[in-house]
């Protein structure tokens, strides 16, 4: 249901917006622990949908990543324009925004990129999701789907929020825009960030490439493969308060990728359990939790990563306890009630 409406809204911008130069949503990507399967909290669940967006003609997107934090890079998205003086292909019509009088495309043409939702030279994040928050109402009066769903706007400065509700029936969306690095499986986007980032910082995210590691997964294991209940079962008992779902995610994923599929059946799910506490045991003694995708070589071929990724130096998740002692200890404790649990 998420994905066909999420692809049907992008279709009434493409066509709705095909004379203007907005960024050019393309098809939704779900991500996160709903779509991967392992969502602790199914009353809860919140489905999260990446949107990528490309230039609109006569624009260019250049990224720039700060490098010097490897764990979570921030990026800018810079936007060019374009000489389309020779470009025939763009219409007749189209005036070029380098060549022509400013009053001439004042007068005959939409105004570019720049002078709508970026600040000085840089995509900006928060005029980004209030013109598609803003479009997404429009839009989806014009749906079938209105007829049947109600639908409210949950207030966000960073992403999209949306609830569905029919009867007794409810979800929620959320929306997240993204700047693909090259062709790979590697973003920068708009997810909350930490209070006072500016606006103007797309934070880097792995969550296409996670969500293909998870399908790849599904597809090589067995029918009656445990490996999500096993990460829906730690989630679900762990509070958040020593180390944060995404470190689970991580030690499972990590074991995902060494064990063979047929090791994670309901038979083995015990062990399993076990296996995963014993990694994460081990990674808060040492401090040491690897990221799963920057600095990972063996990960399956089918997941594009920027040239530099497989190998580079993997970021510590668990950084921040070898400098903390109180962090330490509240994750020692998060660990003590997960064996009870």
């Amino acid at each position: 249901v998420v994905m066909d409406l999420m692809d049907k809204v992008t279709d009434i911008f493409r066509r709705g917006l095909s004379n203007s130069f907005y960024p050019v949503p393309q098809q939704a990507i779900g991500v996160g622990s709903a779509f991967e399967g392992w969502s602790p909290h199914a009353h809860d669940l919140v489905y999260r949908v990446l949107v990528p967006l490309s230039p609109p003609p006569g624009h260019a997107f250049q990224l720039e990543l700060d490098t010097a934090g490897m764990l979570r890079r921030n990026a800018c998205v810079r936007v060019q324009l374009l000489c389309t003086c020779t470009r025939g292909q763009l219409g007749d019509d189209m005036l070029c925004f380098l060549h022509h009088p400013e009053e001439e495309l004042r007068r005959r043409q939409e105004p570019s990129l720049l002078h709508t939702l970026c600040t000085g030279a840089y995509l900006d994040v928060q005029k980004t999701v209030h013109w598609f928050h803003r479009f997404v109402r429009v839009a989806w009066l014009t749906l079938p789907e209105s007829r049947h769903w109600c639908l409210r706007s949950q207030p966000s400065g960073r992403s999209c929020k949306f609830q569905l509700s029919k009867d007794k029936e409810s979800f929620a969306i959320e929306i997240v825009f993204a700047v693909r690095q090259g062709d790979s499986d590697v973003f920068v986007g708009s997810q909350p960030a930490e209070a006072g980032i500016l606006s103007t910082t797309w934070r880097e995210t792995y969550a296409v490439a996670e969500a293909k590691f998870f399908r790849h997964v599904s597809r090589q294991a067995p029918r009656d493969s445990w490996h999500c209940k096993c990460l829906q079962l730690l989630a679900r008992f762990q509070t958040g308060r020593g180390f944060s779902s995404y470190a689970l995610k991580t030690v499972v994923m990590h074991l995902l990728n060494t064990l063979p599929p047929m090791q994670w059946r309901r038979g083995d799910f015990r062990q399993r359990l076990v296996d995963i506490l014993k990694y994460l045991h081990h990674s808060l003694e040492t401090k040491q939790l690897r990221h799963f995708v920057l600095g990972n070589a063996s990960l399956p071929t089918e997941i594009s990563l920027p040239s530099s990724f497989r190998a580079a130096e993997p970021p510590n998740l668990f950084q921040h306890l070898e400098i903390s002692p109180h962090a330490h200890a509240e994750a020692v404790q998060e660990y003590i009630h997960l064996l009870r649990c």
